[in-house]
Parts: structure tokens; sequence; C-alpha cells
């Protein structure tokens, strides 16, 4: 995958937008959360993310973004689907699923995304397991995004946490800047070596998401041109937060409560 999209520093006042817009996103997820329960279909889901965004006048970035346009405000991926699920109303969630929810804000002109994973119910310990190492690993990488480190510190980060827990991240699918648009530079993959990659500045947006997956890196995309799922059919999860490089710690963009100091966003 080539990238050439340009690293925009974000001001104060950009910042203060972005916080705005990820509060809204994060509310947006915890509406679609709010309903996980067996019998619910993906469609609903989308369908309560969807009025939060409206009644504060916000649409996604999703909608309608690529070739065929993606027909949802939020991404909705179950059990061995890693991203990019289209919500359906014959999607009906069952007793220890776990969903994956991918959301975007725009507001003023401003782009917030954030992803969280979880279950219906009670869920079977690796996939239990799976979560919380999954949540982990975005922790790790969030804690390293201060300025002076790289990208590749980021990656690095992300992938041994995973690793060491037994697990797989992606290969395919990468972190990305964000702001104005919804893919900015750089790209942060979830593997990479420490001290590599692009120097990280004051300014600087990233949204980093680790994928990761229980028996294999690798995946491949339904026929619906969208759906990514595990090659061999194995569990997945999903977090994601857009974080802000500071003189200081990071700043967590998408979270509900921007005061509760939380670094994992667990307000979700």
């Amino acid at each position: 995958m080539k990238w050439a999209r340009q690293i925009h520093l974000k001001s104060p006042a950009e910042l203060k937008i972005m916080r705005e817009a990820g509060r809204i996103n994060a509310m947006a997820l915890a509406a679609a959360k709010a309903l996980l329960q067996p019998g619910v279909s993906t469609a609903d889901l989308n369908a309560a993310a969807e009025e939060v965004l409206r009644k504060h006048g916000c649409v996604s970035p999703f909608k309608g973004y690529g070739h065929p346009p993606f027909p949802a405000s939020v991404t909705i991926s179950v059990n061995e689907e890693l991203v990019h699920g289209i919500p359906s109303k014959k999607r009906k969630l069952k007793a220890g699923d776990i969903v994956s929810l991918d959301c975007g804000t725009i507001l003023e002109g401003f782009v917030a995304d954030s992803a969280i994973t979880a279950g219906v119910g009670d869920l079977a310990p690796q996939a239990a397991d799976l979560l919380a190492v999954t949540q982990g690993a975005l922790c790790a990488g969030i804690q390293m995004m201060q300025a002076g480190n790289r990208t590749g510190d980021v990656s690095a980060a992300i992938q041994n946490y995973v690793e060491s827990h037994g697990y797989h991240v992606t290969r395919e699918y990468t972190g990305h800047g964000v702001g104005r648009e919804m893919h900015e530079g750089p790209q942060v993959p979830n593997y990479g070596s420490a001290g590599s990659g692009v120097p990280l500045r004051p300014g600087m947006t990233i949204a980093l998401e680790p994928m990761v997956l229980v028996g294999t890196p690798e995946t491949r995309v339904l026929p619906d041109q969208w759906t990514v799922v595990s090659a061999d059919g194995s569990l997945t999860a999903h977090f994601e937060h857009s974080v802000a490089v500071t003189e200081g710690e990071p700043l967590i963009l998408t979270v509900q409560d921007p005061d509760s100091g939380d670094p994992a966003g667990r307000n979700h």
C-alpha cells in the first residue's frame, strides 16, 4: 500500500474541535453498545449510532466512502469479521458473539475515528481474553505517542504486546493520521521496529487501531467487497482511538469524558 498522504499538525483550536468530535463519536459507540443483546440486528446498532450523530448535527465519513460506497455510518463486524462489516437487518446477534463497532464523526470539518469490541452476554474465556489483549495493545500504543518517539515505536509496542499474549496482528490494515480527512499521514501499522518511521511531533493526530486475530494474521475480503474476515475463521477484535501528540502526555480525543484521565477510554 503506497501512502502519499500529508501530515497536518493541528492547532490547539483545531484539537478542541477534534475532542468534541471524539466525544460525540464515543457517545455514538456507547449507544450502539448499549443495544448488544441476542436478537438485535446489526442494522439496529447502526441506527442507534446514527441517531446520536444526527442529534449533534454530525455525519459519519464512512457513509458513501469507497467503491462500492459503504452504505452505513458504522462498520459492524462479528466474530471472525475483523473490520468493515456492513450492518444488516438480517444479521441477528447471538449470545456469546463478539461485536466490533467502528464509527467516524465529522464536526466542523474535522474527523474523529474510534472503535470498540464488546460481547453479547457472557463470553467464552478465549473471547474475553482476546478483547482484553486488544484493548491492552491499544493502551501500549497510546503510551508511545510521545513527542520525540517515532511511529515505529508505536507499531512495535502494539505488535510486541499482542504477540506476547500469543495472538496475531494484521499486516494488511493499519492505523493512520486523521483530521480534516479520515485518512491522513502518517501510516501506523500494527507491527514494526522501534526507532523507525516518522518522528512524532506535537499537533500530530493519529487513529491507532490494533486489529488482532486468534489463529493467523492472514485475512480475506468477502464478496460484498467490504467485510474483512480472518482467513481461518478464527475470532478477531478491534479497538481504536484518535490520539494527539502534545508537548506532554498523549491526548486521547475519542472519549466521552475528556477529563477522565483513563488511557483506555473505558468510559465507552
